[in-house]
């Protein structure tokens, strides 16, 4: 294998594939990435056996070959070197670098050791828009379990219905709930529920931030694969039975309150200062035209601040983790948020004034 590659491209790419090789050493292998260098076409492929990239890698190869390179220290090389970069290798163990006066050598592995691409089978595939899908991941990829006991919440819930031009996409951790909706270009066969990994929906995320409009995602049994243009982002789905979100979000909350978002924010910030640390707890008095809102620590004090909100009824105590209060109110992009309410201990919705395209639910707390 011989090749030429520019130092900006080599460096873009090998920095797209840092958080997907393992770390760990459980499999030497998997903390490389797979050279695939045709004159053709050039590709850098990464897996952890749980995610997989194939991104294009824009080199002029003299001599065609595949290698298996540590991703970490090629990346640190690149990224102290200058100018353009040519790699060598004769004998699918060492790796010649050199650009400019620097010279590296590199102990690499055999291609033929480097896991294969995962096959799809029963695959669906449907189309939407770029931007959509990177509006849904970050509106709930917070609320998201992590490491939690019931594995299928440590995930975002990817939700079609047969026939519909809709997906849904949720995220839960048992005490808080964001479920948004955006349509697909579309319509599929069959109704597809797959659970993408907290990890994996973090790095596609990452993958889309580029100018491409629209993006492609195949379902298959076990797996779900992105693809944005020659870029292919695959992942094992999280096996298990999601819970019920369509049940979780209330629907007959008679309560209604009005509040500006940002000044909701700014006194939310101010009285969790003096909230205990670990439950973040406050409390929320809604009043007509009113709400105070309070927190108190026995070592440290307590605090009280006021926002005016659009509500006439009877007063009502609840009690929240400002935490998930301040993710969901700072996920949704309007200037008006609308909280309906039942009782201190029913689960409370929050929506943005004139948008039931995006629902947050939190479950309250006893104070």
């Amino acid at each position: 294998m011989k090749l030429s590659v520019s130092k900006e491209e080599l460096q873009e790419k090998l920095s797209n594939i840092q958080n997907i090789v393992e770390k760990r050493n459980t499999m030497p292998v998997l903390s490389h990435f797979l050279l695939d260098a045709g004159k053709k076409k050039s590709y850098i492929i990464a897996t952890d056996l749980e995610t997989a990239i194939k991104e294009p890698l824009d080199i002029k190869v003299e001599k065609e070959g595949k290698l298996c390179i540590p991703a970490r220290k090629m990346f640190e090389i690149v990224r102290e070197v200058d100018g353009d970069i040519t790699m060598e290798s004769e004998d699918g163990q060492w790796l010649k670098v050199r650009a400019g006066m620097s010279k590296f050598k590199l102990a690499c592995l055999s291609a033929a050791e480097f896991p294969a691409w995962p096959g799809m089978e029963n695959v669906e595939e449907m189309q939407m828009d770029t931007k959509n899908l990177v509006e849904m991941i970050e509106k709930s990829l917070y609320a998201a379990g992590e490491s939690d006991t019931r594995y299928t919440l440590n995930g975002l819930l990817f939700h079609a219905r047969q026939g519909s031009g809709e997906i849904n996409v949720i995220g839960t951790d048992g005490h808080r709930l964001a479920c948004i909706s955006r349509k697909i270009d579309t319509p599929l066969k069959e109704e597809k529920k797959v659970i993408v990994p907290r990890k994996a929906a973090a790095e596609v995320r990452k993958f889309l931030d580029r100018d491409i409009d629209k993006l492609t995602i195949v379902i298959g049994k076990s797996h779900v694969m992105f693809k944005i243009e020659d870029v292919q982002f695959l992942t094992r789905l999280i096996e298990g039975t999601y819970p019920n979100y369509e049940q979780v979000i209330p629907s007959g909350n008679e309560k209604k309150i009005v509040i500006n978002k940002e000044a909701f924010v700014k006194a939310l910030r101010r009285v969790s200062v003096m909230s205990r640390e670990k439950s973040n707890a406050i409390k929320a008095d809604f009043a007509d035209g009113s709400l105070a809102v309070s927190a108190s620590n026995p070592d440290l004090g307590e605090a009280k601040d006021e926002v005016k909100i659009e509500y006439k009824g009877e007063p009502l105590s609840l009690g929240f983790n400002a935490k998930y209060l301040l993710d969901a109110l700072n996920a949704m992009s309007g200037d008006r948020i609308v909280f309906e309410l039942q009782d201190p201990l029913s689960p409370t919705l929050l929506k943005e004034e004139g948008n039931d395209n995006y629902k947050c639910v939190i479950m309250p707390m006893r104070v």
